[in-house]
């Protein structure tokens, strides 16, 4: 098993998968590269929010999400900015309730919010978080 906390040693996605034990990581992935035409870059992290090995996503110089690797599931960081912001929100209300409180909860600053989003099944949340990115990619 690998260490993500280790940044001597980067994992591939397949190690990262390994660890995650959880089909919908690389499924996600999967849709994310095949939609959007971008590769993972995989990165370590040395905030204070979720120290260790992460998974980004970025077309056009823009991060789409960030993937935080945890056992059994995933969480997804995606940023809200002020160009996303009214899009979003005409969505919002067509999201599950989950999604909509993570919204909710999150504070706002410099214009962004920066949501993480726990995933666990390829459920409702998990097509809202498809949604948030493919607003994120076209704004």
């Amino acid at each position: 098993m690998i260490d993500l906390q280790d940044k001597n040693y980067r994992p591939t996605i397949e190690e990262i998968s390994e660890y995650v034990r959880n089909p919908v990581f690389m499924q996600f992935c999967s849709e994310i590269k095949d939609t959007y035409k971008c590769n993972e870059k995989i990165e370590y992290s040395s905030c204070s929010w979720e120290k260790g090995w992460n998974i980004k996503f970025k077309k056009a110089g823009k991060t789409l999400c960030t993937i935080y690797p945890k056992e059994c599931y995933f969480k997804i960081m995606i940023v809200v900015g002020a160009k996303e912001k009214p899009l979003v929100e005409a969505i919002l209300p067509e999201c599950t309730a989950e999604l909509h409180n993570i919204y909710d909860q999150t504070q706002e600053g410099n214009g962004q919010r920066w949501l993480m989003i726990g995933l666990e099944d390829k459920g409702n949340l998990y097509n809202d978080v498809m949604h948030f990115i493919q607003i994120r990619r076209n704004s």
